[in-house]
């Protein structure tokens, strides 16, 4: 088998929460957003790679990585057999022009004070005109400059491109301002284009039309995509295989078709279980998440969906702020908020991995202890398994928590799934 075009292995890409000495002599100037925490994947030449995901998931944060905006924290970056994740500022310059990004906002990616035609010559004037040998070459004249962005409109269906050259984006529609976007990034001549979202600001009466326009353009000039959308029926249509991202991970990854007719992961499951059937007599039952995605800044131990999963097991990675969650979930009800108060306030207890505690002041931490092993067996589901001990030392309530099995990912039917259930 061919070396694939592009190889990411174990990216982690993270952004601190606080900056300057002050923050960090008072405290958490070691907190970081974990955007991206250790992804891997590879993408062949001439193949649609898709990530999918929720927002805030990591996806965009992987696109601008690849593209040197942002500085990977830890991980590799493989370019056409050569590493590329720390390039030098000649060595970028190069990578940009094998590496293109589209973005998602079309009017965002043009200036207003630029004629459409000026942007794409901006580019060629930089990066120079691509030759039939591969070697870029300086234009020569405005009017070969003019030219070559003429055949550049010609290529993404701005006819004709005399009309188009000399307008300014607002005098364009959405569907039109994308195509001189990726008339722009198709000038270099790309081997791989990152589309982020590329249609997601578009009218629904044009999307498709898009798509498809994406996908003569991959034909025409043997593209390579990483294509990044949140809306899993675009994804199906695009990508001959996908990723499905939950909160800075990689969870399912496999070919399109099989991933979609038979997915492994509670999460993959749950976010195709979302999307509403039109047939009265195919609607099932459908199994959702509960809560929120966790916050980036802390994420869940072990496997970061089994907060909200609804297949998660003892062994997921349960921990102290769990026990507490559990009891903010508990006490929105005002009668056992009433019933439970010995156990409580919330925010007396505090959690430290897989310890969570809380020091009984006043009455009796026996009594305190007993309510809330009731409470865990009682409402905890899995979570009461995963639970060592329910203790109590000196004044002070403790619930510890098992340590969760170590989690990687596996292959399952030809899949790449990072879930316990296998």
């Amino acid at each position: 088998m061919t070396a694939p075009l592009l190889e990411v292995r174990d990216l982690k890409v993270y952004f601190p929460v606080f900056h300057g000495f002050v923050q960090r002599l008072i405290g958490g100037g070691d907190a970081k957003v974990h955007a991206v925490d250790g992804v891997t994947f590879s993408i062949p030449e001439g193949q649609v790679f898709g990530l999918v995901g929720e927002s805030g998931c990591g996806k965009t944060t992987i696109a601008k990585t690849l593209v040197g905006l942002v500085r990977p924290t830890s991980g590799q970056i493989v370019f056409r057999g050569k590493d590329v994740t720390h390039p030098d500022r000649k060595g970028l310059f190069h990578l940009r022009e094998q590496i293109q990004l589209i973005y998602q906002d079309p009017h965002a990616a043009l200036s207003p004070a630029m004629t459409v035609g000026a942007a794409v010559a901006d580019v060629l004037r930089t990066h120079g005109l691509p030759s039939e040998s591969g070697v870029r070459v300086l234009p020569k004249s405005e009017d070969e400059l003019r030219a070559a962005v003429y055949q550049v409109f010609e290529d993404v269906g701005l006819r004709p491109p005399s009309f188009f050259y000399d307008k300014y984006p607002d005098e364009l529609s959405g569907g039109q301002k994308q195509r001189v976007v990726a008339g722009r990034v198709l000038a270099l001549r790309p081997k791989l284009i990152v589309a982020d979202e590329p249609v997601a600001m578009l009218d629904m009466s044009i999307r498709a039309r898009m798509l498809e326009f994406l996908l003569e353009l991959k034909a025409k000039h043997n593209l390579t995509y990483l294509f990044i959308t949140h809306d899993l029926a675009t994804a199906k249509f695009m990508c001959d295989r996908i990723a499905i991202m939950y909160l800075g991970r990689i969870v399912e990854m496999g070919p399109a078709r099989t991933t979609y007719a038979d997915p492994k992961h509670p999460y993959t499951r749950a976010l195709l279980q979302a999307i509403p059937s039109p047939d009265p007599e195919r609607r099932s039952t459908k199994v959702l998440p509960k809560g929120e995605v966790p916050n980036a800044v802390w994420p869940p131990a072990g496997c970061r969906f089994h907060p909200r999963c609804p297949a998660v097991l003892p062994t997921c990675g349960w921990e102290g702020r769990d026990v507490i969650a559990l009891l903010e979930e508990r006490w929105l009800d005002l009668e056992l908020a009433a019933r439970e108060a010995e156990a409580g306030p919330v925010d007396a207890w505090e959690a430290n991995g897989l310890i969570a505690r809380r020091d009984v002041k006043e009455g009796d931490p026996a009594a305190v202890q007993t309510l809330i092993r009731g409470i865990l067996n009682g409402g905890g589901g899995p979570m009461a398994d995963a639970i060592r001990d329910v203790s109590v030392e000196e004044r002070t309530v403790v619930v510890e928590f098992r340590p969760p099995d170590p989690l990687a990912p596996k292959e399952v039917e030809g899949r790449v799934v990072e879930c316990l259930l296998y």
